[in-house]
């Protein structure tokens, strides 16, 4: 059994930042790519961010420049700096780990953006 636990989102206004975390703990042996997906209501879930157990990461081109993933391998934590947010980036933001090649999902957090 392997949890994700997100947090940080919120209400802010364009322009500004939100920081998102995302603690897995549980039956983990080892976690390979961790990442982030968005999802607004009638589309599909879209990939945000994504970084690798190596470090290598890699990013969707409308957050390129405004976002930064990164992690902390001892403590099985994600992180999602968000900067410069637009209101287009409103969405609940989901974070997903890959342990053991299966993929695990959080409960999703709410960001919204106002103009």
């Amino acid at each position: 059994q392997v949890q994700l636990v997100e947090s940080g989102g919120g209400l802010v206004q364009a322009g500004g930042s939100l920081r998102l975390s995302c603690a897995a703990s549980g039956s983990i042996f080892s976690i390979n790519t961790m990442a982030w997906y968005r999802q607004v209501p009638g589309k599909q879930r879209e990939l945000v961010a994504v970084i690798t157990s190596g470090g290598s990461t890699n990013y969707a081109d409308s957050v390129k420049g405004r976002f930064t993933i990164s992690r902390v391998y001892a403590k099985n934590t994600v992180y999602l700096q968000m900067n410069s947010l637009k209101p287009e980036d409103t969405a609940v933001y989901y974070c997903n780990a890959d342990v053991a090649g299966l993929r695990h999902w959080g409960q999703g957090t709410q960001v919204t953006v106002s103009s």
